[in-house]
């Protein structure tokens, strides 16, 4: 009977027929080079979302980032010289509480205004992809704020960085690199505690940071009002947004030093095009958001990346001797590698 296992005569060849033409469809695929991360073009829904807008594929872009709410914003800047918004990315990690960076090892997520240029994508990061925020910018350094290495990277996993998945990291890599090609220098990337709303500062007026916020507010009124990005300068150890001088470039001045007399440019105000709605439409991706603000009553961070009720993290602390472990906010391998 072990004849009658093998089935008919013809079985055979069509299982080799079969065979051949999955090695001949392999073969195929081979010959067709997938690019690299770094390299790969934008999804075709992007290209044909900014075709709808009328935006330049390789137009000037800008970043706004929100803890709070774990969002990072896209604005893609149109002929008009101003930006309109493209997508809204969710955060998929981000590490610390509200406010600034101040010391490395922190594990703070950097609020503030930063730029980025070409030789801040790195290509080659241990975490997919990644773009340097560029911390400490002047203010952080004429505050005596330290660390490196502070990122937008893939990964998901955060200890002072911005993490996103891997895929919508591709997207947000070609996005800036795009912008590049296309002969932008440099590249703000606004970073806010949460939404600027008169709310939400009247929510947290208790906090140290308050007088920062009121701050960064400014840039972010000022954005919201023109679509245009604000000229920040630092000095007397401060940010001061809006600011143009009679000679020379505010961008130049010492960060420790005090303040010259400013002129204050009048904003011209946005006002959208008849018969644009479109172009006015916001757009959010989905996607995870494994980062939160803790609550009150919740205990100190797991691993730099998350924070767990009290319940949770006491249960999980007496695990850990019957594992052989250590703390557990000190993991290997869970952390960007942020300081």
């Amino acid at each position: 009977m072990r004849g009658a296992c093998l089935g008919s005569p013809l079985r055979p060849s069509r299982w080799v027929l079969a065979v051949a033409a999955v090695a001949s469809a392999l073969s195929a695929c081979a010959t067709m080079e997938t690019p690299p991360a770094h390299l790969m073009p934008l999804p075709k829904e992007t290209v044909a979302l900014l075709g709808k807008k009328h935006i330049q594929v390789q137009a000037p872009i800008f970043i706004r980032i929100y803890k709070e709410e774990s969002e990072l914003e896209v604005w893609k800047m149109r002929d008009d010289g101003r930006f309109y918004h493209l997508k809204t990315f969710p955060i998929c990690n981000w590490s610390g509480q509200l406010g600034p960076k101040v010391r490395e090892g922190d594990r703070q997520s950097p609020e503030g205004f930063y730029t980025i240029t070409k030789e801040q994508m790195n290509p080659n990061s241990n975490y997919h992809l990644a773009f340097n925020l560029g911390f400490p910018n002047p203010y952080d350094k004429s505050n005596k704020r330290t660390g490196e290495f502070l990122m937008v990277h893939g990964g998901c996993g955060s200890s002072g960085c911005y993490a996103m998945t891997d895929a919508l990291m591709e997207e947000l890599y070609a996005l800036v690199r795009e912008a590049f090609n296309g002969g932008q220098t440099v590249v703000h990337v606004h970073a806010y505690p949460f939404r600027m709303t008169k709310q939400n500062m009247a929510a947290h007026a208790k906090s140290e940071w308050r007088g920062f916020w009121r701050t960064l507010k400014e840039g972010h009124d000022y954005f919201e009002l023109t679509r245009q990005v604000p000229t920040v300068a630092v000095c007397n150890r401060r940010y001061v947004v809006n600011v143009a001088m009679a000679h020379g470039d505010p961008s130049r001045l010492d960060p420790a030093a005090a303040c010259p007399a400013f002129q204050h440019p009048k904003p011209s105000p946005f006002t959208p095009k008849p018969g644009e709605q479109f172009a006015e439409e916001r757009m959010a991706v989905p996607g995870e958001k494994l980062r939160s603000v803790a609550r009150s009553d919740w205990d100190t961070p797991l691993m730099g990346l998350t924070k767990a009720p009290q319940a949770v993290s006491d249960w999980w602390r007496g695990l850990l001797p019957s594992l052989g472990l250590g703390k557990p906010d000190a993991p290997s391998g869970a952390q960007s590698g942020s300081k």
